[in-house]
């Protein structure tokens, strides 16, 4: 079952020897050329194949930019109808109108990249036909379709002046399907067999959580005046504190799956999403209360939060086309489990 899969010697054969028992030993995270100081490198230097040069699983037909674009508006979108909703309860009419067009206009914008990349209007519709509490999709259509009604027609009126009364029942419901709406998609990556996805079901949904607070609390805080803007302030740096945190949490992995985000165009959008993330904070705490720091801070999140659904998305299509990403893992759950040894785990 060797042939075909890697060179003789090489790859995944190698992983099972003194390489693998060191990295079975070790803390910490993957870094690119080697593993950090002194360390044997995860896995050495080979050109993994498959058989008749097919990847081993079948990587998603989901097309960039429209997918990461969805994953991203859909976030920001449900963050900023809860953060809508929030601020129509506490009195602050001016944040309550900014988070609830953020929110509609989010809304219908991932709708529309979503049925673009499928292809066709009705596609979308088909999949209203079955509700399978089972499935990550299904239950994410009937997660979408219920906000992005509710959200869309709040901001309608919103920006119309219509109905009063309608426009706060709309923005709750909006809210109820916001938080869900900021976290399914990581569910609904994670839940395919992509492995630099599959291996981090537990961090992904709190990398997209925060980053979607990031974005809805940082466009929020772009368009609302100062004297409103503070609950929007605050959404975006917890959100960016713990979408730092958890995405520091996925780089520093042991699993060899932690490689595309290090590497190549994944690896420079990952970097850039840190840099960007990490000084919209860092703006944020110092100079968010004015006016001019406040946009700029606001803006570095979200482009942050933009740049770690690219990165995400990148890295995992870059993972399913790469053999090695699939046979390694395996290949070590086997020895662990012939060796009488708990199956390695990414941290």
């Amino acid at each position: 079952m060797t042939e075909g899969i890697a060179t003789p010697g090489g790859g995944w054969r190698r992983a099972e020897g003194p390489a693998a028992e060191q990295r079975k030993g070790r803390r910490g995270g993957f870094r690119p050329g080697g593993g950090r100081r002194g360390e044997v490198p995860m896995v050495d230097d080979v050109e993994f194949t498959s058989y008749y040069g097919r990847p081993i699983i079948k990587a998603p037909v989901w097309k960039s930019p429209d997918v990461p674009l969805y994953l991203f508006l859909g976030g920001a979108a449900g963050t900023s109808a809860v953060l809508g909703a929030m601020a129509d309860l506490s009195g602050r009419p001016a944040l309550t109108r900014v988070s609830r067009l953020v929110a509609g206009g989010g809304a219908i914008a991932s709708v529309g990249f979503l049925v673009h990349d499928l292809g066709r209007p009705e596609r979308f519709l088909h999949m209203l036909r079955v509700f399978k509490p089972t499935s990550a999709l299904s239950v994410g259509t009937y997660i979408l379709s219920p906000f992005s009604a509710a959200a869309g027609a709040t901001a309608a009126v919103e920006l119309l002046g219509w109905f009063p009364r309608l426009k706060r029942f709309g923005g709750v419901v909006a809210a109820l399907f916001g938080g869900p709406m900021a976290t399914y998609t990581a569910v609904l990556l994670a839940n395919t067999a992509v492995p630099s996805w599959h291996a981090f079901h537990t961090k992904l949904p709190f990398v997209f959580a925060g980053s979607a607070m990031a974005a809805g609390g940082g466009i929020s805080m772009v368009f609302t005046p100062l004297a409103e803007a503070e609950p929007a302030r605050k959404m975006a740096m917890i959100g960016a504190g713990i979408e730092l945190a958890a995405v520091r949490r996925v780089e520093n992995s042991d699993s060899i799956v932690v490689e595309p985000y290090h590497v190549g165009r994944a690896g420079k959008l990952m970097r850039a999403a840190k840099a960007c993330t990490a000084s919209g904070l860092g703006l944020a705490v110092l100079g968010g209360r004015t006016r001019l720091g406040a946009v700029a801070s606001g803006t570095l999140l979200a482009a942050g939060s933009l740049l770690t659904r690219f990165g995400v998305f990148d890295a995992g299509m870059v993972s399913a086309r790469d053999p090695k990403y699939t046979v390694v893992p395996q290949r070590e759950r086997i020895a662990a489990r012939e060796n009488g040894h708990a199956a390695p785990v990414t941290r």
